[in-house]
């Protein structure tokens, strides 16, 4: 089949939404499959194609609510002369899916939808846009949505939107099972009898790092790391978190008790390698759809703490590998933790070595059956051949 990707960004930008269109983009690839993505340009891309997968970049920015600017035409163009089998749009809100919804019915192939959350559902800035949406959701051919109860998918259905497929997101195992244990901590200079901590997640400023590090500071805690994995984003906290952990670790009572606090950019290679040598995953987030970084931590055998954010409380159900903490939301459905609860649990999970193996077997066995790429590849690649009724198509195996 020939497909198409869009995404707002893509490799080598970094982020879960990239991750996960890299992935079934890349895995479709080596299932036989041609398969495009179409996004924003990055000064960092040196090619236009990435282990097989074809890359088309226009200089767009913004969303129809926002306003977008650049190249917004030429994509246009681009959309209504391509030839694919099937199109897909990830995520709402943002450029790539926006300037499509108004022409769904004049670009050729099987329209897909995978919306990933809706995160405006609330802003009054978005209302005539949702107020269109379901419109939308009946033009396309399939809605994918990640998760069976969030805000995204409970939306259409109340609008009475009929084409739903629910297929989660994953990790990959050629990723994850070839990690080299200790080598995170041997690189940061961590002590292997370091309860270490490890958060994942893009200095947005809505990934709860300001509250995992009040977490951690507050839990009574000796010989431990907080280590922050994450790139920096415009407007966002990665100097306030650098300048935190600076403070942090000059505390007398901090040095006294040997807790430390890292911030980083790391590599893709040395942020798998954390996962591996992580004790717990904590992540205290506000905004998420389907948290992408907890089935790492499944597929890592690391037990997580979460706020009650997108799906994770369905995350941690499929998994039995996580605990959701005491978590408040706001009107606009952003999650934040309660503190001294979260503080509790992350000083149970500390003391109970039990408790985190099992946890961590739970996850790694849950993500091996059910929520590799590999697997979840196959999944889309199902539907993609279900919705194209191509009926000389074979199923590949997996690989």
């Amino acid at each position: 089949m020939r497909i198409l990707h869009t995404v707002q960004s893509y490799f080598p930008s970094v982020g879960g939404m990239q991750e996960v269109v890299r992935q079934l983009s890349e895995q479709l690839v080596a299932r036989g499959h041609e398969v495009t993505v179409a996004t924003s340009r990055h000064k960092g891309r040196t090619a236009q194609l990435r282990n097989g997968v074809k890359i088309v970049d226009f200089t767009i920015s913004g969303s129809s609510v926002t306003g977008i600017t650049g190249e917004s035409g030429a994509y246009r163009d681009f959309l209504l002369s391509a030839n694919f089998d099937v199109v897909t749009n990830f995520a709402a809100q943002q450029w790539a899916t926006d300037i499509m919804l108004p022409i769904l019915d004049q670009v050729k192939g099987v329209k897909v939808f995978v919306p990933t959350g809706f995160s405006g559902l609330y802003d009054k800035s978005y209302h005539e846009y949702f107020e269109l949406m379901p419109t939308w959701l009946a033009k396309y051919d399939m809605n994918v949505f990640l998760s069976n109860d969030y805000r995204d998918i409970n939306f259409a259905r109340a609008h009475g939107v009929k084409n739903i497929r629910v297929i989660p997101n994953g990790a990959s195992a050629e990723e994850f099972m070839a990690c080299r244990p200790g080598e995170a901590r041997l690189a940061l200079g961590i002590p292997l009898d370091h309860f270490l901590v490890l958060h994942v997640g893009s200095h947005t400023g809505q990934k709860g790092h300001a509250d995992a590090i009040q977490i951690y500071s507050s839990a009574r805690l000796q010989k431990a790391t907080l280590l922050i994995v994450g790139n920096s984003c415009d407007n966002g906290c990665a100097v306030i978190c650098s300048l935190k952990a600076r403070l942090f670790n000059l505390l007398p009572q901090n040095l006294l008790a040997r807790k430390r606090l890292i911030v980083k950019e790391l590599t893709r290679q040395l942020t798998v390698a954390a996962y591996h040598d992580a004790d717990l995953f904590l992540f205290p987030s506000n905004i998420e759809c389907s948290p992408l970084v907890l089935f790492e931590c499944m597929a890592a055998r690391t037990p997580f703490l979460s706020t009650d954010v997108g799906n994770s409380l369905e995350i941690a159900g499929w998994s039995s590998s996580g605990i959701i903490v005491p978590t408040t939301k706001d009107l606009h459905g952003s999650s934040m933790a309660e503190l001294t609860g979260s503080i509790k649990i992350l000083e149970q999970l500390y003391h109970d070595v039990q408790a985190r193996r099992i946890m961590a077997e739970n996850g790694f066995e849950a993500w091996h059956k059910r929520f590799t790429w590999e697997g979840i590849s196959q999944r889309y690649e199902e539907l993609y051949a279900e919705l194209t009724q191509n009926t000389s198509f074979v199923l590949s195996s997996p690989k």
